[in-house]
């Protein structure tokens, strides 16, 4: 309020002092006489004042129009004047709007429409690094591959898009199974941008499956030092790394450095069963039966498994049954509650003809959990106390079609392996392996295992024995732990 009376104010002073001003002037005596050549001009003092104003406003229009003048010729010449400037606006906005509605374009499947907004985006910004990106996903969007890798490899040209150069064609490689060729990408895209995770995992995968196990575990040590794993994973996967590459040594012949790597391996992960299985025969080729000792029984307090009480069998190959018993103890009293550590007891008594501590240690896992292993101990059991050959039979009967319990199964596909690895078979998942059930295959009988003792009927008990030399994996009878002369416990 008070500022917009200011300016009345000091509007009403400028006008006022401009009439005073003029009333002066047409009061002095005199005037401006100007003479050019042979003519004469004469001008009161108002007129000369008001000529003086319309001579500099002429002369600041004929400045205007110069610089007009001036900017059209450089126009027209390429410079960068007012005129490009106006005109270069435009052709961003257009590009703009086209970029913009290509990527709508893509975000809707529409490859077609992407590719000329693309195009049109390309005309008006000539800004490659973002126009080519866009006509490359258009491209593999629309199925043409050839031109998405033409635009892949302009990209390569520039720094700024380098990066995204190299991860385009290098997924290309992938979808063609050309692994080798990807590697090589995933090193040079890795190179470019270690941070970035996802050329991390592909590059760990891929090392993975070439059994390059000293880059994969420089890659894994990225990824640790640049945030994208936690360290007890890194441990972990570090360890399984470490187990690959001393196998790898040791199919080169070299067994002194494959169990020095067996033994870091397991330092890195106590837990990881095969780990502790090898460094444990390292230990034991070394002649440090202690150790071996101490590796096994970590490890079995940790996750019981049948690899490690073989492993532990082999530290005295020739004691008797009774002294394996005792010397077993150290493993057993870790895990008591734990099925395989009953089972394990209960082949220990087996192979000592003890039945009644078998059965004692067996307890209910043949109803609880009617695995194949867990049935046929208590067929041995229910043969070695004299039970007829039709009980026996009916016991073998149950354990044709009893899952056959824990087996090292990929957690990402639940497909089964015959014995760990680093790498699934199925999904080429890097760790995915563990010691569990598989899931039960979908459409199964539900009534086989109740109507086997009925087929079974009396027949001799030669006839399941044929069976199972027949290789019928479901009726196999376990032989480490049939045989009484067998001093092991099965595997």
């Amino acid at each position: 309020m008070l500022w917009s009376l200011i300016k009345i104010v000091l509007f009403i002073a400028a006008i006022a002092l401009l009439t005073f001003g003029a009333g002066i002037l047409m009061e002095t005596d005199g005037g401006v006489r100007i003479a050019v050549g042979g003519t004469e001009f004469n001008m009161e003092p108002l007129q000369a004042v008001i000529a003086g104003v319309l001579l500099v406003i002429a002369i600041w229009l004929a400045l205007i129009v110069f610089g007009l003048l001036v900017a059209f010729v450089r126009f027209v010449n390429g410079d960068e004047t007012a005129i490009s400037r106006y005109f270069d606006r435009s052709r961003e906005r257009k590009g703009y709007e086209a970029l913009a509605e290509g990527m709508m374009a893509i975000a809707s499947g529409e490859s077609s429409t992407a590719m000329s907004k693309a195009a049109r985006a390309e005309k008006y910004l000539r800004r490659p690094e973002l126009t080519n990106l866009l006509t490359a996903q258009a491209a593999e969007m629309s199925g043409d591959k050839h031109k998405a890798a033409q635009v892949y490899k302009r990209l390569l040209k520039d720094n700024r898009t380098q990066f995204v150069g190299v991860r385009g064609i290098m997924k290309q490689k992938l979808e063609e199974g050309d692994t080798e060729t990807a590697m090589k990408l995933a090193e040079k895209a890795f190179a470019l941008k270690p941070r970035h995770t996802e050329t991390q995992d592909v590059l760990l995968g891929l090392q993975a499956q070439n059994n390059d196990w000293a880059g994969a575990r420089k890659t894994l040590g990225a990824k640790l030092k640049y945030g994208a794993l936690p360290r007890d994973v890194h441990k972990r996967r570090d360890a399984v790394l470490a187990l690959s590459e001393a196998k790898g040594v040791m199919k080169e012949g070299n067994p002194v450095e494959a169990r020095l790597a067996a033994i870091e391996a397991n330092r890195l992960s106590p837990d990881l069963v095969p780990a502790a299985v090898m460094a444990a025969r390292g230990y034991i080729a070394d002649g440090k039966p202690k150790y071996a000792s101490r590796v096994l029984v970590k490890a079995w307090s940790a996750q019981p498994h049948p690899d490690l009480a073989s492993a532990f069998a082999d530290i005295v190959p020739d004691e008797s049954p009774a002294e394996r018993i005792k010397r077993f103890r150290a493993l057993t009293k870790h895990q008591d509650g734990n099925p395989e550590t009953r089972m394990l007891l209960s082949e220990l008594n087996i192979t000592a003809e003890d039945y009644p501590a078998a059965r004692k240690a067996l307890g209910d896992l043949p109803d609880t959990m009617p695995t194949q292993r867990a049935l046929t101990l208590l067929a041995a059991i229910e043969r070695g106390e004299g039970a007829s050959d039709h009980d026996v039979r009916a016991v073998l009967a149950r354990a044709v079609t009893a899952p056959r319990g824990p087996q090292w199964v990929c957690e990402s596909c639940n497909h089964v392996h015959a014995a760990w690895l680093p790498v699934c078979n199925n999904c080429d998942g890097f760790d995915t392996l563990a010691w569990t059930s598989a899931p039960e295959a979908e459409g199964a009988v539900p009534t086989g295992t109740e109507m086997l003792p009925l087929v079974v009927g009396d027949a001799p008990v030669a006839e399941v024995e044929d069976a199972e030399d027949a290789g019928d994996e479901a009726a196999v009878l376990d032989g480490e732990v049939v045989k009484e002369a067998d001093d092991k416990p099965a595997a």
